[in-house]
This record gives structure tokens, C-alpha cells and sequence, in this order.
């Protein structure tokens, strides 16, 4: 058994405190003032919840978009005109698509080639001027497996109806003309012609150009809109190990008398500063979670300096019994640190279910990194120390005389 403990002077040492003793002396405190012990663990969970669950949506938007880009690939190149040295639009010639097919580690080349004049409306009735900015585009057959794009309704274009007056539709530009499902009985009205919609396309992650599109077969576009052959945009797929040197090529081989006036670009490279973007903005709101972490840590040392002067006379009670100054101090920590447990554990809890609501309805992986969870918890004990201390001091120091006779 402990030995009981002596006022000071009379050999004996102070009875010692277990941590299984500092901790159910903690709790004390806790337990008999429970509504504003929760309101102060509120103050802290909120602020952990809101930094969990923003670094957990930031880490799930991360990982759905590695899995966009394991899907579609980032081998895609894009070749299209730039700009001549009087300012003016350059062409690609004729042959580029041709051209940049003999590249060695090439292995898919498509083309989309855009029809200036031919504006696309849902009837011939709508005035001219409405266009509602889409645009009709000439496209090689092979495209949709170029760019990863996927049906929504219908089937694509092939050697037979690119030859005809027939559409695949981009999906912006099916919602726009109010069409929802392809069919024999559904036409657009595109450069003063009627094409039959046999397909509408799945947003095209890496193309999003043709979302606003309406995609016409290469020889029916030359033939029904006066098409002009040259295309504006090349997709290429080329082995992984190669990208670079493809793309160090692709200009000079698309257009070897102006190879300046080409502009060669990487889609996946837009997706990655995008996330770069949301990156940024995700450490905006880290900060906004620190401010309420820290106005959480502001409520602990308002609760533990009240809990000091509320306990005054079992500060005096402990003391004279012989209770030293180090085991009130250690007391009134444990109870700070109880209490910032408390909250960080219950804020971390709650930054993880809301990070799997929100991943779950956006139909991402959920991914709540490690670090977070228990970064989160540890700074709210660092937090509670810290907000703890004076008050634990300031008990320590109250003697027991003072501190009976302010009862």
C-alpha cells in the first residue's frame, strides 16, 4: 500500500498518484460539470472534423482523379494550329494526320476538323444568332477510342454512317438542344441540313472540346457542309516510355515548313493543374480549420481557469491533506488533456463519416489518410496541454489556507 501522506517536515514522502488515479481524478471534473465539459470538447471536434474532412476530401478527389487517369490514359497528345507571325490563325496541313502516324512509337492517330460556318440548332425554325455556342465538327472514326470518350445513348460513327448525313452528339451538346435519348426519329439541324442523332457521348475528360460538339462523319462533312478537310486538332497515343520524345517531334512532323505554328499539348497535364488549383484551395480551408481548432483550444483553458475558481475549496481540501503542488498540477493537465482527447477523437470520427458522405455521393474512392486522424488528435492534445497549464499552475500555487478561506 501507498503511504498515507504527512504534512511537510515529518520524513514521510507524499503518497504517489498512478496514472490510473490521475486519470479517474481527471474524469472528476468532467463528470460533474458535463454540459459545458462537452461544449468546450465541441469547440476542439469541430475544429478537427473540418480538417480531417478537408484533407480526406482533398485526398478522395486525388485518388478519383489517378483513377480517371489510369483509365483514360496520359499518353494522349493533342496536335492543333497556332498562330502565324502576322497574328493571324495557322492551318495544319492536309497530311498531318498522315504525317504524324509514321511517328515509330505512335500507335493510335485521330482527327476532328472544325466546320466553321455550320451552326447547329435543334430545328431550322430557331434564328441564326442563337447558336447556343455549339459547334459541328468533322471527326475520323477512330476518335472515341483516341480520346477515351464513351457513349451515354446510341452507337458511333463507322465507315457507313460517317458517309451520311448522321451526328453524334458531345453531352453538353445534347443537353443544350434538350435531347436525351438517340434514335432513327431524332434529327438536328446542323449548317442547313437535317442529321439523324444516332449517338450522344459521355463527358470526354480528356477532350472536353467535343462536349459542345456536334460530331459529323469526315467524308459526310465534305459533302453536306462544305467541309474543308483541314483538321484542327490531332490525337495521338504513343507508348509511355515515349510520350516525351513523341512530343518533342510532333510539331515539326505535323507541319515541317512552319513547325512554330503548331502548338502540341498534353490533356492530362490540364486535369493535373486543376487539382493543383483545388490543392490550393484545399489549404485555404486547412486554415480555416486551424482558426477553429484554435478557437477550440481558447474554450478548454476558459473552461479549466473557471474549473479553478469554482474548486477552490477541493484545492484546499487536497492541499491540506498533503496533496503537493506537482499532483494538483498534474490533476487539473489530466483534465485538459481528457477533455482535448475527448474532442479531437470525436472531430476526427465525424471529418471521416462526412469525407465518406461526400466521396460516396460523388461516386469517389474514399480515402482518409492516417496521418490526418491521428495528426489531428495529436494537435488537439498539444493544444489541450498548452491551454491547460496556467490553469493547472495557478491551482498549484493557491495554498491550502487561501484557497478554504476564499469559501
Amino acid at each position: 500500500m501507498a503511504a498515507v501522506a504527512r504534512a511537510p517536515g515529518d520524513g514521510l514522502r507524499p503518497a504517489r498518484m498512478w496514472p490510473r488515479d490521475v486519470l479517474k481524478v481527471g474524469a472528476v471534473g468532467l463528470r460533474t460539470r458535463p454540459m459545458r465539459a462537452f461544449l468546450s470538447a465541441l469547440g476542439i471536434a469541430i475544429g478537427i472534423a473540418a480538417m480531417v474532412a478537408v484533407v480526406g476530401i482533398s485526398s478522395s478527389s486525388r485518388a478519383e482523379l489517378d483513377r480517371t487517369l489510369a483509365a483514360l490514359g496520359t499518353n494522349l497528345l493533342t496536335v492543333s494550329p497556332g498562330s502565324t507571325m502576322t497574328g493571324e490563325e495557322a492551318q495544319l496541313p492536309h497530311e498531318a494526320e498522315a504525317m504524324v502516324g509514321r511517328i515509330a512509337p505512335v500507335h493510335t492517330v485521330s482527327a476532328v476538323g472544325l466546320v466553321d460556318d455550320a451552326k447547329v440548332y435543334r430545328s431550322d425554325k430557331i434564328p441564326e444568332t442563337e447558336t447556343g455556342g455549339l459547334s459541328a465538327y468533322a471527326v475520323r472514326t477512330g476518335l472515341r477510342e483516341a480520346v477515351g470518350a464513351e457513349l451515354a445513348s446510341g452507337s458511333w460513327l463507322n465507315e457507313a454512317t460517317g458517309s451520311f448525313p448522321a451526328t453524334v452528339l458531345g453531352s453538353r451538346a445534347a443537353e443544350r438542344l434538350g435531347i436525351g435519348h438517340a434514335g432513327p426519329g431524332t434529327q438536328v439541324y446542323i449548317g442547313g441540313r437535317w442529321f439523324t442523332v444516332i449517338g450522344i457521348l459521355k463527358p470526354a475528360a480528356l477532350a472536353p472540346e467535343l462536349d459542345s460538339g456536334a460530331l459529323v462523319g469526315w467524308p459526310a462533312a465534305e459533302q453536306e457542309l462544305s467541309f474543308d478537310g483541314h483538321p484542327t486538332t490531332i490525337y495521338t497515343r504513343s507508348d509511355e516510355a515515349n510520350v516525351e520524345a513523341v512530343r518533342d517531334v510532333l510539331g515539326a512532323t505535323a507541319n515541317p515548313e512552319s513547325p512554330n505554328e503548331v502548338e502540341v499539348s498534353r490533356p492530362s497535364d490540364a486535369l493535373a493543374a486543376k487539382q493543383a488549383a483545388g490543392e490550393a484551395f484545399t489549404g485555404l480551408l486547412l486554415g480555416l480549420g486551424a482558426v477553429a481548432l484554435l478557437v477550440g483550444g481558447v474554450g478548454v483553458a476558459n473552461t479549466m481557469v473557471i474549473s479553478v475558481l469554482e474548486r477552490r475549496s477541493e484545492i484546499g481540501l487536497r492541499r491540506s491533506l498533503g496533496a503537493t503542488r506537482g499532483q494538483i498540477r498534474t490533476q487539473f493537465l489530466a483534465e485538459s488533456l481528457l477533455l482535448s482527447a475527448l474532442g479531437g477523437a470525436g472531430g476526427a470520427f465525424i471529418g471521416t463519416v462526412v469525407t465518406f458522405v461526400y466521396a460516396f455521393s460523388q461516386d469517389w474512392p474514399t480515402v482518409v489518410p492516417l496521418w490526418a486522424v491521428f495528426g489531428g488528435i495529436g494537435a488537439t492534445l498539444l493544444i489541450g496541454a498548452l491551454a491547460g497549464l496556467y490553469p493547472a499552475i495557478r491551482a498549484s500555487r493557491l495554498s491550502p489556507t487561501e484557497a478554504l478561506a476564499a469559501q
